[in-house]
């Protein structure tokens, strides 16, 4: 394991993808999305919150995400990349929705919540082409918790609907 600090430009690219769908969100949530916000699981949302910060700051700070060398471990760089523009179009398709829970929930591609999904599978790619043992570990942290919380808001919505 040979890790480097130093800015990575790829780590950036990766958060702006993740970020500003996010942002666009706060003023269109699903209906009714407060039910579901307020009754998580304690453990998860902990999990989801140190694996958040912790993969936001590795991402940045180890210029070993950044493109040195095009290899076979590039391939892996591709399809991370290609999974966060997955995650772009799933937010494109949300936007045009109704906003409801399905619509938010929906299986793209036969993904199970693909907007907690999509991420998660993406900067642990990124971790593997980093070869980053400590972003690869962040990851696993955050997607416990953040799948865990949105498979159950899932879950609930199926229950009421």
């Amino acid at each position: 394991m040979d890790l480097h600090f130093g800015f990575s430009y790829v780590g950036l690219i990766f958060m702006i993808m993740l970020i500003v769908p996010n942002i666009i969100w706060t003023k269109f949530q699903p209906k009714d999305y407060d039910k579901y916000y307020k009754n998580e699981n304690k453990i998860l949302k902990i999990l989801e919150k140190i694996g958040q910060m912790a993969v936001t700051c590795l991402c940045l700070i180890f210029s070993n995400f950044n493109i040195n060398t095009i290899s076979y471990w590039s391939l892996i760089l591709l399809f991370a990349f290609v999974i966060m523009l997955l995650y772009e179009i799933y937010w494109i398709r949300y936007f045009k929705s109704g906003k409801t829970m399905f619509d938010f929930y929906g299986r793209m591609l036969g993904i199970p919540v693909p907007g907690a999904t999509l991420p998660v599978i993406a900067f642990l790619l990124l971790g593997i082409y980093g070869k980053n043992i400590f972003l690869i570990i962040a990851v696993i942290i955050l997607g416990i918790g953040h799948i865990g919380i949105h498979l159950n808001h899932y879950k609930k919505s199926l229950l009421i609907k």
